[in-house]
């Protein structure tokens, strides 16, 4: 990586809302996911990955679906 001399944070953004930080980070991290094949992946994410598989083939009946997940924590931050 190239040691830039961008001032951190940009100019501006300790006047902006905290909500419109978190906005501004996430566009910024879309932008850079946007080009997945220029970000690197470390081999611990591979390892990690590859040991939840190997659970999940381990213990399928711990795992659930991705839409019952989702659903319990759309409930939860209603209630919140």
């Amino acid at each position: 990586m190239g040691s830039s001399k961008l001032p951190v944070p940009p100019p501006g953004f300790d006047d902006l809302e905290i909500g419109e930080q978190i906005d501004y980070v996430q566009a910024l991290w879309d932008r850079i996911a946007a080009k997945d094949d220029r970000v690197p992946v470390p081999d611990w994410h591979r390892e990690v990955l590859d040991e939840r598989l190997a659970d999940l083939d381990a213990n399928p009946e711990a795992s659930r679906p991705w839409e019952d997940v989702k659903a319990d924590l759309l409930k939860r931050s209603r209630k919140a």
